[in-house]
């Protein structure tokens, strides 16, 4: 092709961990029994009362263009919701609904990003962080977390990357890919460096209902005002209600920075789509027992997983404390040869387990660390006890 392509376009990078999915699937149209534990989403149905109020939208005729910014009633279920759950006070006017929790994120960089302006992020990082930095003109820093650590960033760490182009951080509590927390006292500590570095916080707290052992999510926006002036904390439906595919994702910030968010959006996708918008409202207003009974399933195949993968010879994990996945570290089994194959990185590994046996995982380069694999509990238990014996069998018998 003659004619030049966009240079930012061309910087980035396709999704590692779509890829996988992709040829799992590919691999299961053919007939062949993948067990994929690659999924980000909850392999449960969206609840009935959240799927009812969807069809009567449809039935009402509420199929037309909405505010931009989202409808006036699922603004204030967001308001409402994060009062009840995160001692957060927010009015319409700094709430904006999007299409996923993704699309808020890149709304939000969007708005405060300008060109070389520099974002940090913690390695492993979610898969889209680096590239939706990119796409809105700003430069990712990496902060390298340790394992010990909990895959956590340090004061240390953020002084270490503090530069005078830093604009935000990137927060993601509970965590994907490791799964890690932030209790309230590591949060403290954030906030005072944000606040007296004047930087925004970009909170990603899409898990925040995927807590495990009795721990309690809270939200840095909480801690003072001067945090929440600071703050855009990013939230939606995907994971708490099963809603991937439904595409709503909220944000919520000072009203300056909302302002900005929505016309970036009215700009570019115009409104969310209405149907999910008000089948929204009735999951944050509605009952709530399929959340808990959702997170009840998801503990019990974590605990089994961690206990099965720190059985399996050359692999360990730390017992994630939110969201549903599993850093699987590999770095006994780098540079041994397994069926023939020399396993170099977590590629190559990705790729062992999937052609020899029939399991899809996402390698950790995805992530910005090569010496893991991530693996999904997003799936039944019956597959669990399956995918990781193939594992154990691919590993151990050779």
């Amino acid at each position: 092709m003659n004619t030049k392509l966009s240079e930012k376009g061309l910087k980035i990078s396709p999704s590692v961990t779509l890829e996988i999915t992709a040829k799992a699937k590919s691999m299961k149209d053919q007939g062949i029994d993948v067990v994929s534990f690659g999924a980000g989403e909850p392999d449960f149905n969206t609840p009935e009362n959240i799927v009812e109020e969807g069809i009567k939208a449809i039935k009402e005729g509420k199929t037309r263009y909405t505010p931009a910014s989202g409808i006036l009633e699922l603004k204030e279920a967001v308001c409402e919701k994060l009062k009840r759950d995160n001692n957060l006070t927010y009015s319409p006017k700094n709430i904006i609904i999007s299409s996923g929790a993704k699309h808020s994120i890149y709304n939000a960089l969007m708005a405060i990003t300008n060109p070389g302006d520099e974002i940090i992020i913690s390695v492993p990082y979610w898969v889209s962080y680096p590239e939706l930095i990119k796409l809105a003109g700003g430069k990712p820093i990496f902060i390298k977390t340790k394992e010990e650590n909990d895959f956590k960033y340090t004061l240390e760490d953020l002084n270490n990357a503090l530069s005078d182009k830093t604009k935000a951080i990137i927060l993601n509590s509970p965590n994907n890919p490791t799964g890690t927390f932030y209790n309230k006292n590591e949060l403290e500590k954030i906030a005072d460096w944000a606040v007296k570095n004047n930087i925004f916080v970009i909170s990603d707290e899409i898990y925040e209902k995927l807590v495990y052992d009795g721990e309690n999510h809270v939200s840095i926006a909480s801690l003072d005002d001067k945090i929440k002036d600071l703050t855009i904390l990013i939230n939606g439906m995907s994971k708490a209600y099963a809603m991937t595919g439904w595409r709503i994702g909220y944000a919520a910030a000072n009203e300056e920075i909302t302002k900005v968010m929505s016309n970036i959006q009215s700009h570019t996708t115009s409104n969310p789509c209405s149907i999910s918008q008000y089948a929204s409202v009735e999951g944050l207003s509605g009952d709530q027992s399929s959340v808990e009974k959702m997170k009840k399933h998801f503990e019990e195949r974590r605990n089994f997983m961690v206990d099965t993968v720190n059985s399996i010879e050359g692999l360990s994990c730390r017992k994630p404390k939110g969201a549903f996945y599993v850093m699987v570290n590999i770095t006994k089994i780098k540079g041994k040869t397994i069926r023939g194959m020399k396993i170099e990185d977590s590629l190559d590994f990705a790729k062992l387990l999937l052609d020899e046996g029939k399991v899809a995982v996402i390698p950790g380069i995805g992530f910005g660390d090569d010496d893991y694999i991530r693996l999904s509990y997003a799936t039944s238990m019956e597959n669990i006890e399956k995918g990781l014996s193939r594992i154990k069998t691919i590993i151990e018998d050779k």
